[in-house]
């Protein structure tokens, strides 16, 4: 179950073979416990009601499982195991002397055209681990563009976590790369709270989405490096206005830095390679 939102997630396990010709299983289980409750609760005004026989649950403007105590400790395990692999993802990423950027938004703000756009630069030898719920279509959009990709399908799972990018990162060429991306599922909210294993995490939010997100989401901004800006050639036809962004997003977080592009036009993309650069170079 999400920390932030309270979906479930399900057991699963994954299997990956080393250069050695070794393979291994990873089973994890995510929620195991919540699935064997035989209900949820729910209240109205602080009185507490149960569902019987099967009945699906229901909340009013908010999650009440997130309020029990043995749903806490089950979150709790999860993150801890989430977190420990998180560790194993960066050191095997920092023995290869790669930068890991954990790319994170709302669907549809651009982070695929984005690496579209850095792959054909041509600056970096570039991986790519997508996620989606369904589709391998990013996945084809990178390897069109010339960078190394592999899809994991998440099925009904709002976002990626460690052991995820782990099998993925056993798909790519490492040896031969100097930025790995992670393009996490399109969620505002729940990404967040999964460290992947990456050592920057970039937050992109579109001009049509609105400047009021970074308000109403802090969470996602609070736990960014960078926050991208897209799509600003569009900011004419949008009430959108690039420096309240900016201000809201260094109230909740002074440290994040702040780029505005648009990766169609190229406007501000300059901006964005260097500080690729930079941060591939002294990280």
């Amino acid at each position: 179950m999400c920390k932030d939102c309270g979906c479930s997630l399900t057991a699963h396990e994954h299997t990956h073979t080393h250069a050695d010709g070794t393979t291994h299983t990873h089973s994890h289980e995510h929620g195991e416990d919540l699935q064997n409750h035989e209900h949820f609760h729910h209240s109205h005004d602080g009185v507490v009601h149960s569902h019987n026989g099967g009945e699906n649950p229901h909340t009013h403007g908010f999650n009440p499982a997130l309020k029990d105590e043995k749903t806490v400790n089950v979150i709790t395990k999860i993150l801890s195991k989430n977190d420990e692999q998180a560790k194993n993802n960066r050191a095997w990423l920092d023995e290869n002397k790669i930068l890991c950027l954990n790319l994170m938004s709302s669907p549809g703000s651009g982070k695929t055209t984005l690496l579209e756009t850095t792959i054909k630069s041509g600056k970096f030898k570039i991986g790519v681990v997508e996620g989606d719920l369904e589709t391998n279509k990013d996945a084809d959009r990178i390897v069109k563009a010339g960078a190394e990709a592999h899809q994991i399908t998440t099925g009904q799972s709002c976002h990626l976590d460690a052991f995820m990018v782990h099998e993925g990162l056993h798909h790519l060429p490492l040896e031969n790369l100097d930025l790995v991306f992670v393009e996490n599922v399109g969620n505002l909210v729940c990404p967040a709270s999964y460290d992947v294993g990456s050592h920057l995490n970039v937050v992109l939010l579109s001009t049509p989405e609105g400047s009021d997100k970074v308000a109403k989401y802090p969470v996602m901004f609070r736990a960014a490096d960078l926050v991208v800006i897209t799509k600003i050639s569009l900011g004419k036809y949008f009430d959108f206005n690039i420096q309240n962004v900016i201000d809201d997003v260094h109230k909740l977080n002074p440290k994040a830095d702040v780029i505005a592009l648009d990766s169609v036009s190229g406007e501000g993309v300059e901006k964005w390679l260097k500080y690729l650069e930079y941060k591939k170079e002294f990280r």
